[in-house]
């Protein structure tokens, strides 16, 4: 769900957003750079279900081991 939040900045400011990022995409610029500071637990719970996965951790295992093969095959 969104809400709506009405903010004061100053005109300047306000000016180079509407430059910069666009007139209609001001929220989502602003959303994206305030998520990661209040919502920190988010990145930290997706690592952890990522390290839960037993399939996708033995496929890059498997992946970086092939790629200690090729460094040690490759002309110097």
């Amino acid at each position: 769900m969104q809400k709506k939040v009405t903010i004061t900045i100053d005109e300047a400011v306000y000016d180079g957003l509407v430059r910069v990022i666009g007139r209609r995409k001001i929220s989502r610029f602003l959303e994206d750079l305030a998520r990661p500071h209040v919502l920190s637990d988010d990145l930290a719970d997706a690592y952890r279900a990522m390290a839960a996965d037993a399939t996708r951790e033995q496929e890059a295992l498997d992946w970086s081991e092939a790629l200690i093969v090729d460094a040690r095959n490759a002309a110097r």
